[in-house]
């Protein structure tokens, strides 16, 4: 799993795209799940980075997706048309 830091703005992209392309060339598996759970703030910046790992990730023979996007970053991804591009995975149900 991929996991997206708390912060995520033009500022970090480039270091957190080179961070999550190395994981995903490491990462064995034929999917890619990139987890947004830890994601609060962000701006389209971090749509770039989920759509360049998407690349990485078909580049390398994997399926893409996104775990608990959070609602403002899919409301961006819908704005900007490319929402289709960043499936989300079921989420699992949190006990408790």
């Amino acid at each position: 799993m991929l996991v997206l830091p708390a912060e995520l703005t033009h500022a970090q992209a480039t270091a957190c795209c080179r961070m999550l392309a190395q994981a995903l060339r490491s990462e064995p598996g034929r999917e890619a799940v990139a987890d947004a759970s830890a994601l609060r703030d962000f701006d389209s910046s971090a749509l770039a980075v989920l759509l360049e790992c998407r690349r990485e990730a078909l580049a390398l023979g994997k399926q893409f997706a996104v775990s608990h996007m959070h609602p403002r970053l899919r409301a961006l991804a819908t704005l900007y048309g490319v929402a289709e591009l960043l499936p989300e995975t079921a989420a699992t149900p949190v006990a408790g």
